[in-house]
């Protein structure tokens, strides 16, 4: 039972990313500070064109475009950071089966390899591996609860320990809780106070560059909508 509502849950934390994350918030690379060239125009409006979208089949092509980006930029962690978000996404709003969402994630965790490599944020990876991680639990629920959850857990505990002022790693932990049954601690109210502490760290939250990993607030805004009262909402 847990399993399977943590697959719907993971389906469905996936698809508000997708269809919430705030284009205009995610904007150009670390790596440069000089006015935008073709390389810096291609990455902003590729990330633009990811952020606006939950269809499949854009998302793999937009996760090749980054892939090409990172031949440009071989020396810059975001296209292959942004190639495997493309990817994790696609693979919660696919409909194939799940081998070939198994094959989709090896390629995503081999962009986020190569952006380890590349020397990225690695509180930004550890988020997005998490996120990996529950694409992977959703595929086969039954046979990989045990393992895949406990993984999920692990890389959100490093995530935040390395840079507690990332609102990432507590909104994809705050999603798990939600989606968990309330007999497993679970449900709505246990997972309400780390939404709460996504939203203040969202609050105070100010990339250091304006391509860098900005996503997630307004997936953070749908969720706390759910705990207003009808009076509030209607106000």
């Amino acid at each position: 039972m847990k399993t399977l509502v943590l697959t719907l849950a993971f389906a469905a934390a996936s698809l508000a990313a997708a269809a919430q994350s705030n284009p205009a918030a995610a904007v150009v690379p670390a790596a440069t500070a000089a006015p935008a060239d073709a390389y810096t125009t291609l990455m902003a409006a590729t990330i633009t064109e990811l952020m606006s979208t939950g269809d499949p089949a854009v998302l793999k092509a937009v996760a090749a475009k980054f892939e090409r980006a990172a031949t440009v930029a071989p020396a810059d962690w975001l296209p292959r950071y942004y190639q495997a978000y493309a990817l994790v996404i696609n693979v919660f709003q696919s409909k194939e089966d799940g081998d070939a969402k198994d094959k989709t994630l090896d390629q995503a965790e081999t962009a986020l390899g190569q952006a380890r490599q590349l020397h990225g944020d690695a509180s930004e990876l550890l988020a997005l591996q998490a996120y990996a991680y529950q694409a992977r639990l959703g595929i086969a629920p039954m046979a990989r609860s045990m393992k895949y959850s406990e993984m999920v857990g692990e890389a959100v505990a490093q995530a935040q320990a390395l840079n507690p002022a990332n609102p990432r790693p507590y909104l994809v932990e705050a999603n798990n809780v939600y989606f968990t049954p309330k007999m497993f601690g679970g449900g709505a109210e246990a997972a309400k106070p780390l939404y709460l502490q996504a939203q203040a760290r969202y609050a105070a939250f100010v990339p250091a560059g304006p391509l860098l990993p900005n996503w997630g607030q307004r997936q953070l805004q749908g969720r706390l909508k759910q705990y207003e009262t009808p009076a509030t909402a209607a106000k």
